[in-house]
Parts: C-alpha cells; sequence; structure tokens
C-alpha cells in the first residue's frame, strides 16, 4: 500500500516545486539575508503542497475518467485501483493540513499576509486540475505557483524584503519550469483539442507551441542573466550552459513532433530544468570563491 501512494506522490516531480525554493535561498544567503530554519520550512511546505496537488490531480482525472469525458493515464493510482477515491480524499486532507501546519511555523517569519498565500495555494491546486487547465490558464498558473509564489515566498521570509534579483529569479524559475507543461501540452494536443480541453497549444497550434517551448528557456535565461546588473555576473555566465541542452530538446521535440516517443523529451526537459537550477545555485555559491 505504501508503495502505491508514493507512486501517486509522484517523487520525480518534487524537483519542479523545490528548485525555486532552493534558488531562492541561495539567493537570500549570497546576499547575507539567509535564514536556514526559514527555508527548511519552506521546502517541507513546498513539497507537501506538490503531493497534494499531484493527489488532487489523480482523484479528478479519475473522477472525469469514470465518466468518460478524459482518459486516465496507467500511472494514476485511483484508475487503477491501488486506492480508493475515499482513501485519496483522505490523502489529499492529510497532505494539505500537514503543508498548512508548515505553513502556520512560516508565520513567525512572514508574518499574517502568509496566510493568503498560503489559501491562495490550496484553492488553485484544486482549481487548476477541475477547471483553468482546460481554459488556456495552465501556463499562468505555473509562472505564479512555481516561479513567483516559491521564489519570493521564500526569499521574503528569510530577507523581510524583496530584491530586484528576487522578481528576477521568479520569472526565470516560473519560465524554465513552464516548458515541461508545454512539451506535455504539445505531445497531448490533439487528444486534448478532441476532448475539448483548451491548453495554450491547442489554442495556438503547434508551431506556437513549439515557439512557446524554445523560446521560454531562451527567456528564462535572460531573466536570471539580468540579476549581473545587482551584482550576480556568475549568473549571467553559467547558466549558459543550459541553452545547448534546451535547443539540443527543442530539436528532439520538433523533429519527433507528436506520439509516445515525446515522452523521451519530457526526461531531457525534466533535466534540462534540474541543470537551470543547480547552474543557478553554483552561480550564486560560485561568486563568494
Amino acid at each position: 500500500m505504501i508503495r502505491y501512494w508514493l507512486l501517486a506522490a509522484r517523487p520525480k516531480t518534487l524537483s519542479a516545486a523545490l528548485l525555486p525554493v532552493c534558488c531562492a535561498t541561495a539567493l537570500a544567503f549570497r546576499e547575507g539575508r539567509g535564514d536556514l530554519t526559514a527555508a527548511l520550512w519552506c521546502v517541507f511546505f513546498a513539497a507537501l503542497m506538490q503531493v497534494a496537488a499531484n493527489f488532487i490531480n489523480d482523484l479528478f482525472d479519475y473522477l472525469r475518467g469514470s465518466d468518460g469525458s478524459d482518459r486516465l493515464g496507467p500511472e494514476r493510482a485511483c484508475a487503477q485501483g491501488w486506492i480508493s477515491p475515499r482513501a485519496m480524499r483522505v490523502g489529499i486532507g492529510v497532505t494539505l493540513t500537514l503543508a498548512l501546519l508548515c505553513g502556520l511555523r512560516l508565520l513567525r517569519y512572514g508574518g499574517w499576509e502568509l496566510v493568503v498565500l498560503g489559501a491562495a495555494c490550496v484553492i488553485f491546486a484544486f482549481l487548476y486540475t477541475t477547471l483553468l487547465s482546460c481554459l488556456a490558464m495552465g501556463d499562468v498558473l505555473v509562472w505564479v505557483f512555481f516561479g513567483f509564489v516559491p521564489v519570493l515566498g521564500t526569499y521574503y521570509v528569510q530577507a523581510g524584503s524583496l530584491s530586484p534579483s528576487a522578481w528576477l529569479m521568479a520569472a526565470a524559475c516560473g519560465l524554465v519550469t513552464d516548458t515541461l507543461l508545454v512539451l506535455n501540452n504539445y505531445r497531448d494536443r490533439d487528444q486534448d483539442a478532441a476532448h475539448g480541453k483548451r491548453t495554450l497549444v491547442v489554442v495556438g497550434g503547434e508551431r506556437f507551441g513549439s515557439a512557446l517551448y524554445l523560446g521560454q528557456g531562451i527567456l528564462g535565461y535572460v531573466c536570471i542573466a539580468f540579476t549581473a546588473f545587482y551584482g550576480h555576473l556568475w549568473c549571467a555566465i553559467l547558466p549558459l550552459l543550459y541553452l545547448l541542452p534546451h535547443y539540443l530538446t527543442w530539436r528532439k521535440m520538433t523533429g519527433i513532433g507528436r506520439g509516445r516517443e515525446l515522452n523521451r523529451v519530457l526526461g531531457f526537459t525534466s533535466r534540462n530544468m534540474l541543470t537551470f537550477g543547480l547552474l543557478v545555485i553554483l552561480a550564486l555559491v560560485a561568486h563568494g570563491w
């Protein structure tokens, strides 16, 4: 049973939630404003919210699929009968409760205004799966909740204010992370269109989706490179190494075009995202050498 819950939690997706937190923490320490305890509570909150979002996605995909309105992926725990919908609801409740307890712990660092931020995370975890991902809003939510919210929130609870570099890093993390969603939507564009699911790729078409994937990676680098104007010169140098694998992955993506072979490209994109985050962290650390 534990194995099935681990599969439903999809631990491979945790990098998307934790990398912005780690990048923001590296920036806070680089600017002499880091707080390791606050950073750890941010890590716990981000990880638990990501797991909760995965559980919510699993449950509602099953509920949609049960009436024939959507396809069920083979990795879905509810679809496979490994976890009942009732048990999944309990799992969602427990995980969200733990996440909110971590959020409450962060109030001593960031103040009661964080309550609004935490509530937004919970609300949009449900709205993304049930509504907004079908209305071409999925990418906007990734920019916000995998870029601006984790980076600015993590930086703020440690520093007590926001720097220009934090805003630039937030934009960069959101853009690079969204390449994963764009590729997923690029792969599923025909099925999504057939089921009435409107993503940016469905609305804009195949060529737009291809350009969006390539452009977001490039613009993500540009955003982080601009932090050089605020004293982080290495952030304009080391993350350059991300652009080549990003471009090569884009070439693979457009060369394959459609079908299950694009699943391999998802793995490459995830690797590139991790590479970007590690290069940013290394650039911030290297400045002090």
